[in-house]
This record gives C-alpha cells, sequence and structure tokens, in this order.
C-alpha cells in the first residue's frame, strides 16, 4: 500500500533539529522524500506498523506532529503531480 507520511517537527531547539533528523532519516528507510517534510512509502502493513512505532519513539509528541495518509494499494490513480516530478517508480525493478 501507498502511504503518506508528512510531519512537522519543532526545530526551535537543537534537540528539534536532531529529532527532525532523525525522522527524516527513518522516512528514508521506508519509501522517498517527494517534499521538504513529506514522504511517499510503499509498504505493507508490518512495514507501516515498525514505520509508526520507530517515528513515535523519536518525536516529542507535546510539540511535533506526524500524519500518516493510507492511500491503499491502487495508489496510481490517487496521486496527481503538477510541476515538476522528482520521483522514481517504487514499484518498478531497482538496479544498483
Amino acid at each position: 500500500m501507498l502511504i503518506l507520511v508528512t510531519y512537522d517537527v519543532d526545530t526551535t531547539l537543537l534537540s528539534g533539529q536532531k529529532r527532525l533528523r532523525k525522522v527524516a532519516k527513518i522516512c528514508l528507510n521506508y519509501g522517498q522524500r517527494v517534499q521538504n517534510s513529506v514522504f511517499e512509502c510503499v509498504v505493507d502493513f508490518t512495514q507501516y506498523t515498525r514505520l509508526k512505532i520507530q517515528l513515535a519513539e523519536i518525536i516529542d509528541k507535546e510539540n511535533d506532529s506526524i500524519r500518516f495518509y493510507r492511500l491503499g494499494n491502487n495508489y496510481e490513480s490517487k496521486v496527481e503531480t503538477l510541476g515538476v516530478r522528482n520521483e522514481i517508480d517504487l514499484s518498478g525493478n531497482l538496479i544498483l
């Protein structure tokens, strides 16, 4: 399923800047950045659960916010891009 992860981390303190980097690094393990604080991730239910747990352990629940949008398995018709499209096809083959 495709999920969209958006976050807002309070970076007024140094600890917030560190949390922001950690949140981005975890999201990169599951998908690709499509905007500054927005990631698209193609995951199964277990990976989705693991991602939420990892992020919940990092954020400051009093000052930070993370939102998850589950677009499901038929997401191709639900995502539309205007302007520059800087993403890779997550369902395609990856050649290293």
